[in-house]
């Protein structure tokens, strides 16, 4: 979950490396480092802290060299400390690495290198002193050696102070992509580290090793096998990983929902995968990708009648969960490399199952794993808190509701033709649903003193009260609870007091809309102050509660989409104006790509 950069050049790598990092700070902003070779000379400067304040201690962007690595941490081994901090080096401190991962063996190899000297408490120290160990003159099989010893994940860089023209990659479970240029290269975790250098990349493999000059780029297993490797483009747009104007990204990125959304509507997912045998669908993810799973049970249950599981990644792949015949499973995850739910994914596999992944990230170790991939077109997301990924998940599985309705003959084409319809005015609708920002912000100052939320909904909108809790934890640090509002009278209800905000989604429909009243009902005969998510012209609401958020009328099964936009926004500016940068919160990485 830490961010990764190196690159290889004609010119200083330094202020370029420093840039790429800052692209990267959303995977880690813990402590931060970066190490150059100048006449075969390895510096490294390193610090705990945001990578601004790691500059204006130690004067990053001031190394010289041609050849570099940096690193932002989020930490996982070791706590925050200088010592802790990226990159690493041996006992000779000529050798420097930078790893992404977790290396599972390392107390065991500490106790095989105690002659060597160890600086830090970090697992990622371990290979540093081992490729010193194994290092006979040839950095490349050194390299190679090292990592046949590690248990774990990795994604790594290396440089030598003794080879100043040569930079080393490898990767396991842990994402890395090579940047390919014009008389330079690079290595990154991620693609927007160096979108403004390169859209020219080559993906590594489990088990590859990169070798990088300014010119050229070799790859090997670790036998010492060369491989051929397709150089892909990447189809993202650099701008997009910057804020335009906005205060944050997390801003930008909820405003970017209609056109992450309208483009998300633009593919034709008829020939992913043969869907008519289908009889069982078992959804996995973690988070927020966990809650638009929640969501799709929904739609595919009622639409396609098919029965859908929906399970944490983390827990599926530990009770030995039985895999049928025509079982479909469908990872979903923003960045295509959540470690649990790549595991599940192979779990699954092993086990027979089809792969249907939905995915933001071309390229990714997930996307590589399945039958089949549909994308969700947000774009980069850069603010930690998934807001668009999260809206673009579920447009891509409603347009799979009615694939599968289509190929099972439970939706006619006339009831397709329809809900495309009603699809197609999501983006509109979402831009005046976010048209009543200043009417939450103003909410915000009512509220973001209080320690303590409810988040209420029922049905289709329940997994949305989850996602809002989620959202208001993640980046104010209030603690918030979602639940079904008919749940709420089995334990709730006793938190309830003029202190407790309580959010209820109450969107109108034939269905829940009166139950969620009498729920509302509960709430303020108990004191609890209650904000209503309702639908445009539903003036009787605003008599039962305190404040009313409206948002567009559109089909039942589409209230998801925009009742989420509201509740991001509550969430967005609550953490501002408790001074906490939404973007990065603590404790929380974007990419969770460790179990």
């Amino acid at each position: 979950m830490c961010g990764i950069v190196g690159a290889i050049a004609e010119r200083n790598v330094a202020p370029l490396l420093l840039e790429s990092l800052k692209k990267l700070e959303y995977r880690g902003y813990d402590s931060a480092g970066l190490a150059t070779i100048e006449q075969n000379t390895l510096t490294v400067k390193k610090d705990q802290g945001k990578i601004n304040e790691v500059d204006e201690k130690v004067d990053l962007h001031n190394l010289k060299g041609n050849i570099g690595l940096a690193h932002t941490r989020w930490s996982t081994c070791g706590s925050v400390t200088k010592e802790n901090a990226h990159p690493h080096q041996d006992c000779t401190k000529k050798i420097a690495i930078v790893h992404n991962g977790i290396i599972e063996n390392h107390e065991e190899l500490r106790k095989q290198l105690q002659h060597h000297e160890f600086t830090s408490e970090t697992d990622t120290e371990v290979i540093a002193h081992l490729i010193e160990e194994n290092n006979q003159g040839n950095l490349v099989q050194a390299v190679s050696k090292t990592l046949k010893q590690l248990e774990g994940s990795y994604a790594l860089g290396i440089i030598e102070a003794a080879n100043p023209h040569q930079l080393i990659a490898a990767r396991k479970e842990s994402p890395l992509i090579i940047g390919i240029g014009e008389n330079e290269n690079f290595i990154a975790s991620d693609a927007p580290a160096i979108l403004n250098q390169t859209k020219n990349v080559i993906y590594l493999e489990n088990e590859e090793i990169a070798v990088l000059t300014k010119d050229e780029v070799e790859i090997f297993d670790l036998e010492g096998n060369k491989k051929e490797k397709e150089i892909q483009t990447i189809e993202w747009d650099a701008e997009k990983a910057e804020k335009q104007g906005y205060e944050h990204f997390m801003l930008k990125e909820i405003h970017e929902q209609s056109a992450s959304i309208a483009e998300t509507l633009n593919q034709d997912i008829e020939h992913t995968l043969d869907l008519k045998d289908i009889k069982r669908i078992i959804i996995v993810a973690c988070g927020t990708s966990w809650h638009a799973g929640l969501v799709g049970e929904f739609m595919i249950e009622e639409l396609a009648k098919i029965p859908v599981e929906v399970e944490y990644a983390s827990e599926f792949r530990y009770r030995d969960p039985i895999i049928e015949n025509n079982t479909l499973i469908i990872p979903i995850s923003q960045s295509g490399e959540t470690a649990d739910t790549l595991a599940a994914l192979k779990e699954a596999k092993e086990k027979g199952a089809k792969i249907l992944s939905i995915v933001n990230v071309q390229g990714s170790s997930i996307e590589r794993e399945s039958d089949a991939v549909l994308y969700t077109k947000a774009g980069p997301e850069i603010g930690v808190a998934s807001t668009k990924a999260f809206t673009a998940q579920l447009t891509v599985l409603y347009l799979l509701t009615l694939h599968l309705g289509k190929v099972k003959n439970t939706l006619p084409a006339s009831q397709i033709q329809n809900r495309i319809r009603d699809l197609r005015k999501l983006p509109l609708q979402i831009e005046q649903a976010i048209e009543e920002s200043q009417h939450i912000k103003k909410l915000a100052t009512l509220f973001y003193e209080k320690n303590h939320a409810l988040y209420l909904g029922r049905g289709i909108n329940y997994p949305i009260a989850l996602e809002g809790a989620l959202k208001l934890k993640e980046v104010s640090y209030i603690h918030a609870e979602g639940y079904p509002a008919a749940e709420m009278k089995h334990g709730p209800i006793a938190l309830i007091d003029e202190q407790m905000p309580i959010v209820v989604i109450a969107t109108k429909d034939d269905r829940t809309y009166k139950k969620v009243i009498s729920n509302i009902e509960e709430v303020t005969a108990r004191g609890g102050v209650v904000i209503a998510i309702a639908t445009q012209g539903d003036t009787e609401i605003a008599k039962k509660v305190d404040h009313v958020i409206y948002i567009p009328e559109n089909s039942y099964i589409l209230t998801p989409l925009l009742a989420t936009i509201p509740l991001q926004l509550f969430a967005y500016y609550i953490a501002t104006l408790r001074k906490h940068d939404p973007d990065k919160p603590k404790n929380l990485a974007k990419s969770v790509t460790v179990e």
